[in-house]
């Protein structure tokens, strides 16, 4: 109950949220960013199709449109990359998620030549992937396909993490864990459904099965498969309700073994990892 508690007050998730005032202090805290590095005009952020990406989006897109009515400044933009491998089995999901978002901008990054170079020039090295490294080889061009375009058009770039995500550590390091400013944190998997909700998304985009889609062998692999519990279970957990004792210890393991993604690079001054 003790590291429930701990994990609690380190997520800052609530058992009960008001979505409308969820939804304000999101785009409230976007828009605060922009507005305190003046030399920032853009948010970027890969849109895929499911849940934390469209709602990531909307919000983000809702600052934008504010900042440019409440200041007059027209170069503030919203840009919503797709990033493709090859061909996405549910590329209509990401043609409405954009289309919810009414996005200023769709920028599109195939990253599968990329991905493939990578691995080619490794095998010329001696080292031959996996299907699960590659998969993280995906998410880490995904994410340097974003920060490129951040770079070029003064941008920040949007992350999606939420706490059931964060909790399990669910993301790749430096992948799309790797991101400027995450106005999800704080927010269970069903609070988040709960605002898109309130927002008037399509309800098959917060009703669909999450999948982070990375593994070739085991394409769409569900996410509640890959973790072993539940995003109900974890959202139990995370709003101080008493689970299964089984899954409370699936849970806490996933916690503890993937510290280290929650954290900057370790120093000689840390000393979590010896627990």
């Amino acid at each position: 109950m003790a590291l429930q508690q701990e994990i609690i007050s380190a997520l800052h998730t609530k058992p009960v949220i008001d979505a409308q005032q969820e939804i304000r202090t999101s785009v409230d805290f976007l828009k605060s960013y922009l507005k305190a590095h003046p030399f920032l005009k853009t948010l970027v952020l890969g849109i895929s199709g499911g849940q934390d990406s469209t709602l990531a989006g909307k919000l983000s897109q809702m600052a934008i449109s504010e900042l440019r009515e409440e200041t007059g400044k027209q170069d503030y933009q919203f840009i919503a990359v797709r990033l493709p491998y090859g061909v996405q089995k549910d590329e209509q999901d990401c043609q409405d998620a954009i289309n919810f978002i009414k996005a200023d901008r769709v920028m599109v990054v195939n990253i599968k030549e990329a991905v493939l170079a990578s691995e080619k020039a490794l095998k010329e090295a001696g080292l031959t992937l996996s299907d699960f490294v590659r998969g993280n080889e995906k998410a880490r061009e995904r994410m340097k396909a974003q920060y490129s375009i951040a770079g070029m058009t003064a941008g920040v770039v949007v992350g999606t993490d939420h706490a059931a995500e964060a909790l399990t550590g669910f993301f790749t390091k430096y992948g799309d864990g790797g991101t400027d400013i995450n106005p999800l944190f704080r927010l269970t998997k069903g609070q988040g459904k709960a605002l898109l909700k309130a927002l008037g998304c399509p309800e098959h985009l917060y009703l669909k099965h999450p999948t982070a889609d990375l593994e070739d062998d085991r394409p769409g692999l569900e996410d509640e498969v890959a973790l072993g519990v539940t995003y109900q279970q974890i959202d139990d957990y995370l709003t101080g309700k008493t689970i299964d004792p089984q899954a409370a210890k699936t849970i806490e393991n996933w916690y503890l073994k993937t510290e280290h993604k929650r954290r900057p690079p370790i120093t000689v001054f840390d000393d979590f990892w010896k627990k």
